[in-house]
């Protein structure tokens, strides 16, 4: 039987390519494409697709908050989330949401076609690369996110969190915590990398979910 797969990412280039890829196999086809989370929700019930691959980082709706619009207006499909994000922690939430699977960008050639027929046959499915760092992680103890719940910031990470959410400049934040601006804006991109974020507005929707305003500067 044929699976019907629908492809949610803003990179036009990156969709042709996967479904290229996805359609040389016999048992797939795409049946449907959208550029981000609103236009893949506004479109996934019409398409009625078995499997539906959907990237983290979009414009406008986060992969992540879109998983529960899909499920809601197709709730039949199964999602696999493909990203560049080598993250337990955003493995974990989007499991949490609904996803099924969740595959690495890096290792797309060689995982995401199993994926997508695991998921269709009922099951879950990990990246082989995601899956060792999460078993790890759970038998070290440390689990998908550090100690107080916050995956993988450090505590100076964590104070400049603190002070981007509530508008100050790289310039401002530098002053506050001592440090050179150079090291702010490193700071700022380590971060937004680690936590598959693209905008400040995620920032603070993040800080406010994980208590980070809660940090005191250390002035």
């Amino acid at each position: 039987m044929v699976i019907r797969v629908f492809l949610v990412d803003d990179h036009a280039v990156l969709r042709s390519g996967l479904k290229m890829l996805l359609e040389d196999e016999g048992d797939l086809c795409v049946v449907g494409e959208a550029e981000d989370g609103a236009s893949a929700i506004a479109t996934v019930a019409e398409a009625q697709p078995h499997v539906l691959v959907l990237d983290i980082t979009m414009p406008g709706l986060t992969g992540i908050d879109t998983i529960g619009g899909l499920i809601e207006r197709c709730p039949s499909v199964r999602i696999v989330v493909l990203t560049m994000h080598d993250n337990t922690f955003l493995m974990k939430q989007a499991l949490q949401r609904g996803a099924r699977a969740f595959v690495l960008k890096s290792s797309a050639d060689r995982e995401i076609i199993q994926a997508i027929r695991e998921v269709r046959a009922g099951r879950v499915y990990l990246d082989s690369t995601l899956a060792d760092k999460f078993m790890a992680e759970f038998l070290s103890g440390a689990g998908p996110s550090a100690s107080d719940g916050k995956p993988g910031l450090t505590y100076r990470e964590k104070q400049v969190v603190d002070f981007v959410v509530r508008g100050y400049s790289n310039k401002e934040t530098a002053e506050g915590l001592s440090i050179a601006v150079k090291t702010v804006e490193s700071h700022r991109r380590r971060i937004m990398d680690k936590l598959g974020l693209r905008s400040r507005a995620e920032l603070v929707q993040y800080a406010i979910q994980e208590r980070i305003l809660d940090v005191e500067p250390d002035i």
